[in-house]
């Protein structure tokens, strides 16, 4: 996917930005030269994601916050307009989560990952929309996955935080429509990711955490979202052929998939290689802090680079007149 330079850059706020699918998301808009706000909890992670984005020519400011602290997400704003102006779009990535059953997840623990995972993003959005509201201007991307649609096992946490994230997502979309504001938001719903998560996401399971194949490389989902910060008026994009067929059978069959994820889910999310004891834990404080663990993780040898799929959730219109085109077709040489 390429895209067109803008004419007049953009000043871009992007959470979760030290790594994973946050710091691919700097690299893809710094293409465009466009003005970069990147946030997150580990400072090493930032000054190297700034780094690359300034090699790209991009100017950069750096802050340091925690999207579960609404004063924190309020002072980023501030700042970021005080530097480069108007805020034009707002990435939110920031994300916590626990691999575990159930009954072996703390209250405090479910806490965290609700405060970070839904409430970070509504903290941010909150803060974006004082500012863009006014100008009937901007538009906030919401970094979401297919566990927004459906829930799995082992991630209790995250699944709830993701159903809460995207039924606030819709919610609010509604009430920007219904007051013919012109800004946007939009949510990507992406697939399983190579990212440095699941070597410090907090982790009861037996074996070492490890997403659930097909894998795919951080900087697909970051094109994703590039595409819907310059397109957002589409209410979601889905990201990866299994995103669209999970979303597709639950939506037809979802006992169906229950079954399914009860006997295959326990396995598809962990090694056979038993965890360690001593495997860092970012769910309180950024691993990162100092060395910087890049967008990619240790999956990539499975990494997908591309995907057809998000070209088909950008392009609804003409995949479906080619698909109506063969059907024609066929229905005509059946005729014959």
């Amino acid at each position: 996917m390429t895209f067109r330079a803008h004419p007049n850059p953009r000043t871009v706020v992007i959470t979760g930005a030290s790594a994973g699918i946050g710091r691919a998301c700097a690299r893809a808009f710094a293409t465009d030269d466009h003005r970069l706000v990147l946030v997150a909890r580990g400072a090493g992670g930032l000054r190297a994601a700034a780094s690359e984005a300034e090699a790209a020519g991009s100017p950069v400011r750096t802050i340091p916050a925690d999207v579960a602290d609404p004063d924190a997400c309020e002072a980023v704003a501030t700042e970021a307009e005080a530097e480069f102006g108007p805020v034009d779009a707002w990435v939110n990535d920031a994300l916590v989560a626990v691999f575990a059953p159930f009954t072996e997840i703390s209250p405090a623990e479910y806490r965290r990952v609700t405060e970070v995972t839904d409430l970070g993003y509504v903290n941010a959005t909150r803060a974006a929309l004082r500012r863009m509201l006014p100008r009937d201007h901007g538009t906030v991307v919401q970094v979401g996955s297919v566990i927004a649609h459906r829930g799995v096992p082992l991630q209790t946490a995250y699944s709830r935080a993701e159903h809460a994230l995207q039924g606030w997502h819709e919610a609010l979309r509604c009430e920007l429509q219904a007051s013919g504001s012109g800004v946007r938001v939009t949510m990507g719903q992406l697939p399983a990711v190579n990212t440095p998560q699941f070597d410090w996401v907090l982790n009861r399971m037996r074996g070492r955490a490890r997403p659930v194949p097909p894998v795919h490389q951080p900087e697909v989902a970051a094109r994703a979202v590039r595409y819907a910060a310059d397109h957002p008026r589409r209410r979601e994009y889905w990201v990866g052929a299994r995103t669209a067929a999970t979303l597709a059978a639950n939506a037809v069959a979802p006992g169906l998939l229950d079954r399914c994820l009860a006997r295959t889910g326990f396995d598809a999310q962990q090694e056979d290689r038993p965890r360690r004891a001593d495997d860092p834990v970012n769910l309180w404080a950024p691993v990162n802090a100092v060395k910087d663990r890049g967008a990619r993780g240790r999956f990539g040898s499975e990494a997908r680079g591309r995907s057809f799929q998000p070209w088909a959730s950008q392009h609804h219109g003409l995949l479906a007149a080619g698909l109506l085109v063969t059907a024609a077709g066929a229905l005509s040489r059946g005729l014959q």
